[in-house]
């Protein structure tokens, strides 16, 4: 797994009836493509393995984000140190994915066009070097949100968006 270094964000809106909208942000992983699933289940005890299988409720091939199962999200690009990924989808609704893990891979996913049989269940994109449990917050700017490595330290925060003690 990743080191102390090594950080994410990644959220899903559901912006309408069918659309969710999913926006993901890493730093401090290596440098290229990268990936990204959601899985099975949301055990972070021996990631990956303990997060499952990617999550295929309709049993289809690996593939994009067009043709692929439900869990596939395709590839985010880390370069400088950053690298994020931000789309809209009719694949899932948010409440179907509370409770699953979001897991990035070690190299790039080939959206199951690769020759391997592993490419047609997840795309070679190797072991699972950053994950997170799927978890519901509070709404857009429904409260100040902080991810917190539950030792008290402060990793990330919004508030400097709509200004201390503000709501939009």
């Amino acid at each position: 797994m990743a080191d102390s270094k090594t950080r994410g964000l990644a959220r899903f809106v559901q912006v309408s009836k069918d659309i969710c909208f999913v926006d993901i942000t890493v730093s401090g992983i290596a440098e290229g493509a990268h990936g990204v699933a959601i899985h099975e289940n949301g055990d972070l005890s021996s990631v990956p393995e303990s997060c499952g299988k990617h999550w295929n409720p309709d049993q289809s091939e690996h593939g994009d984000l067009k043709h692929g199962h439900r869990g596939d999200l395709g590839n985010l690009v880390v370069k400088d140190g950053w690298g994020g990924l931000a789309f809209e989808t009719e694949r899932f609704k948010v409440w179907e994915i509370i409770g699953r893990s979001m897991v990035i891979g070690a190299r790039q996913d080939d959206l199951g066009k690769g020759v391997s049989a592993q490419s047609k269940v997840d795309g070679g994109s190797g072991p699972g070097i950053l994950a997170g449990v799927i978890a519901r917050s509070a709404g857009l700017f429904e409260n100040d949100k902080q991810v917190c490595a539950c030792s008290g330290n402060t990793l990330w925060t919004e508030e400097h968006l709509v200004g201390q003690g503000r709501r939009l």
